[in-house]
């Protein structure tokens, strides 16, 4: 009867808080997830650090350019940067990752 207590009616049917615990649990796991994986970190590092040495690129003086023998390598690998730290980004995005299933010991 204490079982029955514990259940809320929403709809007709039976609402077990106990299910809400969970399903949040699982949710909050989730977003644990996502917000530590990998691709985010190296994606957010690399478009940082591609801003940082194009800008720099953009504003070479002619003695940079020249040791680097007319190229402007800071804007050139700073685009790079930028483009593989915007993949990395778009990667985590398309396929998020989902948090393992707890084991039988974890609570």
């Amino acid at each position: 009867m204490a079982d029955n207590e514990d259940r809320h009616y929403q709809g007709g049917e039976a609402h077990d808080p106990l299910v809400d615990e969970t399903e949040d649990a699982r949710e909050a796991r989730s977003a644990a997830a996502r917000l530590f994986d990998i691709r985010r970190v190296i994606g957010g590092l690399f478009v940082v650090y591609g801003l940082i040495v194009g800008l720099m690129g953009l504003f070479d003086s002619s003695a940079e350019i020249d040791k680097a023998q007319g190229v402007r390598i800071n804007l050139w690998a700073g685009a790079v940067m930028l483009v593989f730290g915007l993949l990395m980004l778009l990667w985590q995005r398309l396929s998020p990752t989902e948090a393992p299933e707890p084991g039988p010991d974890d609570s």
